[in-house]
């Protein structure tokens, strides 16, 4: 971690999000809260991060970390409200969900959602924070696995592999196959989908 100067607090929580972007399934959040007397060795940004050691990373951080909570927004508040307030109504859940309440929050990104405490947004936080980092673990780990769970279901669309994002490949079999319950509606790949299959349709 680089020179981030941490707000005098006592007990601070790090907050990330996972899945702004996908087409499919909820946005995930989570936040830690760290135990100084059992630091976590390599934490780095999720993305960065080879998969074996984010779940390995994963599992120490649930064991070690003081407190650890996920948040979500699942794709009809997403497509109610809009990625970014669903995504801030997930990062508040997954606040209000930590067993400990934290004095302090750190955001990974340039806003935060309305906290009953301070709070403080930190532009690549996920590299520069080291809650943040552990948050980002946490809910990459939990959606990939989300995911996977789904590719069981609609095995055609290939979720364990693209995660959901809008590859080649995703936008083919959406194509091919329509859009599943758990498309967002409001992306426009997936309205797309939906308008070209009621023109065939008619």
């Amino acid at each position: 971690m680089s020179e981030f100067i941490y707000p005098l607090a006592r007990c601070i929580a790090g907050v990330d999000e996972v899945g702004r972007g996908p087409l499919v399934g909820a946005v995930v959040t989570a936040a830690v809260i760290l135990d100084p007397a059992r630091p976590i060795k390599g934490l780095a940004d999720s993305k960065k991060l080879s998969e074996k050691r984010r779940l390995a990373l994963y599992d120490e951080i649930k064991a070690n970390a003081l407190a650890w909570s996920v948040g979500r927004a699942e794709p009809e508040e997403i497509d109610r409200l809009n990625i970014l307030h669903a995504t801030m109504l997930a990062m508040q859940r997954a606040v209000a969900a930590l067993p400990l309440a934290p004095d302090y929050v750190l955001i990974d990104g340039n806003r935060c959602p309305a906290l009953p405490m301070p709070s403080l947004a930190v532009v690549k936080g996920d590299s520069l924070v080291a809650e943040i980092s552990a948050a980002s673990i946490i809910a990459k780990v939990t959606r990939d696995r989300e995911m996977t769970e789904l590719d069981k279901l609609f095995p055609q669309y290939g979720f364990a592999r693209h995660k959901g994002y809008p590859t080649a490949f995703h936008l083919e079999k959406l194509t091919q196959h329509g859009v599943t319950a758990h498309h967002r509606r409001s992306f426009a790949p997936v309205r797309n989908a939906l308008l070209d299959a009621e023109v065939q349709a008619r």
